[in-house]
């Protein structure tokens, strides 16, 4: 269980700084809207062009993707309808939502639990091409329509054309996959910028989080969306895990070690990215910011249960 502690210590000590800088305010009014734009314009895009170019994409195309793929569009989907239909929320925060209930931590949390506790990266890399190239598409694409198209219905059919040929992080996720797939490879004085702004991103993305939590309190009364939260909470850290479960189980037969990692995976808290599109759209962003920190402290003895059932 090394690993557990070790990938949590890490995302509370950074987190903590952050709302230590917000506190103290070193960085100023704006700092927290300044670092989730630089993750989002520059930090994430390089990460995801690197982190694609570098990867075997035969680890890739493997049971993992389907079975991450299908369970965060399952679930988010059932956060869309209940969100939509029966919570009555607009459409921005109804993506929101659905990606708090189904976007997995995969990178600052998931990869230190890959190493130390399934002793086997492999297993992030499928899920980080999936939310890269087909779930962060989607949902950004929808809150450029329906975000900052100014209201909802007046999208047409070229906003939705040309919103993902803008949007900076879809086009460093594609850019990474072409040149993988075409086998051409940058040189050096190219690659190490974006390595190194790239493993800027996931600090930067916690740092924020951390500057966000400066004066509120979590799940406050009349400010945050208990419900939603509450929703996105159970999806993310009950329903996922057994969806997850069922597929890998009797969809494609896996036991024992790999069962196990299929579900660990899946119960790893809403990321950070989250909040940093929120932030970026400027909808629901008391929702992510919540739905974030619970899932987080939810999810130790999730993890923890998960791997004394299944280990």
């Amino acid at each position: 269980m090394s690993g557990v502690i070790s990938g949590f210590t890490v995302i509370f000590i950074v987190v903590a700084v952050g709302l230590v800088l917000g506190r103290t305010k070193v960085l100023g009014p704006s700092a927290t809207g300044v670092l989730s734009r630089l993750v989002f314009f520059v930090c994430t895009p390089a990460l995801l062009f690197h982190s694609l170019l570098t990867t075997d994409l035969s680890v890739v195309f493997s049971s993992t993707l389907v079975i991450a793929g299908a369970s965060a569009l399952i679930i988010g989907a059932v956060y869309a309808v209940v969100a939509k239909f029966l919570l009555g929320r607009a459409m921005p925060e109804v993506v929101i939502g659905a990606l708090s209930s189904s976007y997995v931590n995969s990178v600052n949390l998931g990869l230190p639990i890959a190493i130390f506790v399934l002793d086997d990266a492999s297993f992030i890399a499928p899920l980080l091409l999936f939310q890269i190239l087909l779930y962060s598409p989607i949902a950004l694409v929808t809150l450029d329509v329906t975000a900052l198209a100014g209201t909802e219905g007046t999208s047409t059919l070229r906003d939705a054309v040309i919103a993902p040929l803008t949007n900076p992080i879809v086009l460093g996720g594609v850019a990474g996959l072409a040149f993988s797939l075409l086998d051409w490879h940058p040189p050096n004085a190219v690659l190490e910028p974006m390595k190194m702004l790239g493993e800027a991103s996931v600090p930067l993305a916690l740092l924020a989080f951390g500057l966000s939590l400066t004066g509120v309190k979590i799940l406050r009364k009349g400010d945050s969306p208990r419900r939603d939260v509450v929703l996105a909470t159970v999806l993310k850290m009950v329903a996922m895990p057994v969806l997850v479960y069922a597929i890998a189980r009797w969809g494609f037969g896996q036991t024992g070690h790999q069962l196990l990692a299929q579900v660990v995976i899946s119960a790893l808290p809403t990321a950070q990215n989250v909040f940093v599109y929120a932030t970026r759209y400027r909808r629901g962003e008391v929702l992510a910011r919540d739905s974030a920190l619970v899932t987080t402290l939810a999810s130790i003895p999730v993890i923890t249960l998960i791997a004394v059932l299944l280990a």
